[in-house]
């Protein structure tokens, strides 16, 4: 085959945590794009290799399964793909099954369920590093000769550590159109075979003086311990939020002022009139109240990924699951919910390694109640504008205060689960089973090209539906003109003021003033869109330019209240804001039932508690 023909589809297959996602950055770099399988909301990571050979490879992340025998949406897209049945998907040309070389007691039965496919198969044994430290021994030419495909050695975390599945890529794809030897069948649908031939092949090839490392076992004695271990968990949730408003501010300070120098140099060089307007006041100012958030949203990300890639995520799933299976969720639960702290999208999509209905079900119903990014935002001005810069002992308030506020989020959804459970006839137990894999130091490489892939995404947000939406409100802020001879401020004749002041007639006993209640409307669409809107409505009715340059947060001090303040911090615990989120219940459930519910609940739940803190604040004189 030539350089210029059409790179060959390689696909990675393995069991979750067995270092696939590694290796595919590893393969790939930052040749890589994200997306979704057509038709459900399982994500599509898709990179090109170009090996020193020359050739070119199409290299194809599928979800992690534990068997081809699917229990979730994950596992039967990996299946259908595996076998060439996917729709819109052509077959793979190889398969490479990537498996835990300190873990082949789990990771083999799936390697030979794959065989079991007669496609053209290379054993990628990762992790080798970690298994010679630990002492495990594993003979790869034995392997490769009882299992009868090509095995090779990988290290998916070190330069070069793929550099012999590369070559042997190669060597596959000079073989493709060879006659190929079919096995015989029977393992497959056979779960005692297959144990037995994966018993048979340990023996042969595999030499292990403990099944778990030692430092695993030190590390789980207190990480996994009742009373420790919840010490712990709360410790790290806690320096994750410190983190998220002490570690950002000098880089959102620097945006900030950046964003308000070029807001200033565009009044400045261009003559007065609606394209000035629309640069500055829309545009510059609406984009740049939200990009300055980038920074806590790539820590809160940077967090949770190296949690993730640490294997602490399934011990804190552990902990949890008395906990949340009293609240009617499940330690599965856990890591959807942590995940929907970036965005409940991803979030909900995650749900569907949840295989019991009903707890699946409850915590995509309670998931939009996680304290996503996207409200960051909202937070950040509201707290950096009412909440003082002050330490309390060794923390910092504002970090304290948005600690409560995720707090209130998370009891939040746990008594929100206890109602549904409580109402649901179904009262069976379901017991937790959850592998614990060995702990390892996340990969700078892995949790940088982590952190590009989302912070692109948030850009592109940015970049296209907030973008739209400024410009549209600021055209609806800006027309239609005063009449000639009015006396009040301009913004209050356009169509914007005119809906925002209708609906202060719903919002007033929630202290919400009618510049509040525009920025809710596109906020529908995103929450972060809210700030942007909030920028626009004040630059626009600023008295002088003078006061259109000031930042928004100053602004927002001197005239809301702090009562006001904390009604619209608890609206956006709950309010249910993003269509994104809803667009996607509706398409994990495909019930517009359920859309229906998540809604009604959100907002009864977003009115309830704003009305509720505005009127003890107003009336303890926060007012």
């Amino acid at each position: 085959m030539s350089a210029a023909a059409a790179p060959l589809r390689v696909a990675l297959v393995g069991n979750p945590n067995c270092g696939k996602t590694a290796l595919f950055n590893q393969l790939t770099g930052s040749r890589q794009k994200v997306a979704n399988y057509a038709g459900v909301t399982v994500e599509r990571k898709e990179g090109r290799l170009v090996a020193p050979s020359g050739r070119g490879y199409a290299v194809l992340d599928l979800p992690g399964a534990y068997s081809l025998q699917a229990a979730s949406l994950d596992e039967a897209v990996t299946r259908d793909l595996c076998r060439g049945f996917y729709p819109g998907e052509p077959a793979p040309d190889v398969l490479v099954c990537v498996v835990d070389a300190t873990n082949l007691r789990l990771h083999l039965r799936f390697a030979l369920e794959v065989r079991e496919l007669g496609r053209p198969m290379v054993v990628a044994v990762n992790m080798m590093d970690a298994a010679r430290r630990r002492g495990i021994q594993v003979d790869l030419a034995a392997l490769e000769r009882e299992l009868g495909v090509p095995v090779v050695p990988t290290v998916a975390v070190r330069r070069g550590g793929a550099r012999e599945l590369v070559a042997m890529l190669d060597r596959v794809a000079d073989r493709l159109h060879e006659p190929r030897v079919h096995l015989p069948p029977a393992l497959a649908h056979d779960p005692e075979a297959l144990h037995a031939e994966t018993r048979r092949l340990l023996a042969v090839a595999v030499t292990m003086p403990r099944r778990t490392a030692e430092i695993d076992d030190a590390l789980d004695r207190w990480l996994l311990h009742p009373l420790f271990g919840l010490l712990i968990l709360a410790a790290v949730m806690f320096l994750i939020f410190q983190a998220v408003y002490a570690w950002a501010t000098p880089i959102m300070d620097a945006i900030d002022a950046g964003t308000g120098a070029l807001a200033e140099a565009v009044r400045g060089g261009m003559p007065e009139g609606p394209l000035a307007s629309l640069l500055a006041d829309g545009v510059i100012t609406g984009l740049g109240s939200v990009v300055v958030f980038l920074p806590q949203i790539l820590i809160l990300f940077a967090f949770i990924l190296a949690l993730e890639e640490s294997g602490y995520l399934p011990r804190a799933a552990f902990l949890l699951d008395r906990l949340m299976y009293q609240a009617g969720l499940s330690g599965r639960s856990f890591i959807p919910l942590l995940s929907s702290f970036a965005c409940a999208v991803p979030g909900i999509m995650a749900t569907r390694t949840i295989q019991d209905p009903r707890d699946r079900l409850a915590t995509i119903l309670v998931a939009p109640l996680m304290t996503c990014s996207a409200r960051l935002p909202v937070y950040a001005l509201l707290i950096g504008a009412f909440i003082p810069a002050r330490e309390v002992g060794w923390f910092n308030l504002q970090g304290l205060v948005l600690f409560a506020l995720y707090m209130a989020g998370i009891v939040s959804a746990l008594l929100v689960a206890w109602v549904m459970k409580r109402w649901r006839r179904d009262k069976s137990e379901h017991a937790l089973l959850l592998e614990l894999p060995s702990y390892r130091l996340p990969h700078p490489r892995d949790l940088l090209i982590g952190l590009w892939e989302r912070g692109m995404i948030f850009l592109k947000r940015v970049g296209g539906i907030i973008l739209a939406l400024t410009i549209l409100l600021w055209f609806l802020l800006s027309f239609p003109a005063p009449p000639p001879g009015a006396t009040g401020p301009a913004i209050d004749y356009s169509f914007a003021g005119r809906i925002g002041h209708a609906m202060t007639a719903v919002f007033a006993p929630l202290g919400f003033n009618w510049q509040i209640c525009i920025a809710l409307i596109p906020g529908m669409a995103a929450r972060e869109v809210a700030v942007s809107s909030l920028a626009t409505v004040y630059a626009l009715s600023a008295a002088d330019d003078e006061a259109a340059a000031q930042a928004l947060g100053p602004i927002i001090g001197e005239g809301w209240s702090l009562a006001t303040a904390l009604a619209l911090l608890v609206w956006y615990i709950y309010a249910p804001q993003c269509i994104s989120t809803l667009a996607t219940i509706k398409r994990e459930t495909n019930s517009w039932k359920q859309v229906a519910i998540a809604t009604g609940y959100l907002f009864a739940l977003a009115y309830l508690a704003a009305l509720v803190t505005y009127q003890v604040a107003a009336a303890l004189g926060a007012g």
